[in-house]
């Protein structure tokens, strides 16, 4: 094969797939090639030194790995082009959402060596989180590039895919639980008067608690523990969290998420 790794669809996760491969030379660009319909995306793919072309079927018989980074509802399209891989030695990698190996599998016609991988947009700043599952036909060593591609843009885990459900619910919604919860800061520090400096205290409070929850070795609730002086202030406000039954509700949200995450693969 010419290329190590093919991308077919060219999108922000795609290109934050490739500059982590580039920066921590995990595959060299100019042994990497995408496909994307959209010209603007073919184009800064090309300023990266990777190989650009608006033919899915050239990234899927010339690339060794074969990264699926298209939305889930296209994949039915990609049909004849994945009918014709070298199911010996060619591996599909998919990050999206929601499909199964087996689905994939099916849209090839038959077994293959396939990799899902459940990743979530902090990878887009080096800071992402993913599953890596093996599919019931892949060779135990078919996920290496992946390990790879993934902890260099973050961290990586193996899991059965079984659990990718749940990883979807808990660490691939994840950043928008934080960014639903940002949202409530900067509006309530808006309504205390705050007003332009809303958005900087916000931002730098959550980053600086989650590097801390990250380094310390304590536990979130070792650390909640710190802050809550007895009377005072940060009580006052978990106490209100607490009867309103917050933790249930969140907790509820991530299952709810789990859930819509099977139903969308089945």
């Amino acid at each position: 094969m010419r290329y190590e790794l093919g991308f077919v669809g060219a999108g922000n996760m795609a290109e934050a797939i490739a500059r982590a491969a580039i920066d921590h030379s995990v595959v060299t660009a100019d042994r990497m090639i995408a496909a994307d319909p959209v010209e603007a995306r073919r184009n800064l793919f090309a300023t990266l030194g990777i190989t650009v072309v608006d033919d899915n079927a050239k990234v899927i018989r010339e690339s060794k790995q074969i990264m699926l980074a298209i939305k889930p509802q296209t994949l039915a399209q990609l049909g004849d082009d994945l009918g014709a891989i070298d199911t010996q030695r060619q591996v599909v990698l998919s990050i999206m959402a929601g499909i199964s190996t087996r689905k994939i599998e099916q849209t090839i016609g038959g077994p293959a060596r396939v990799v899902r991988i459940m990743p979530n947009t902090p990878l887009m700043v080096g800071r992402g989180m993913a599953g890596v599952a093996l599919g019931q036909h892949a060779r135990p060593d078919d996920d290496a590039l992946a390990m790879k591609l993934f902890n260099a843009a973050g961290v990586a885990i193996r899991v059965d895919e079984s659990a990718l459900d749940a990883i979807t619910a808990v660490s691939g919604s994840g950043p928008a639980y934080l960014f639903y919860l940002a949202e409530a800061m900067e509006q309530a520090a808006a309504e205390l008067g705050l007003g332009e400096h809303a958005q900087l205290l916000v931002q730098q409070t959550l980053l600086g608690a989650a590097t801390l929850l990250a380094q310390s070795p304590d536990t979130a609730a070792e650390l909640r523990g710190k802050v809550t002086s007895p009377g005072g202030t940060t009580e006052a406000a978990v106490k209100h969290l607490g009867s309103n039954a917050t933790t249930q509700v969140i907790i509820n949200a991530v299952k709810a998420a789990w859930q819509r995450s099977k139903e969308l693969g089945d």
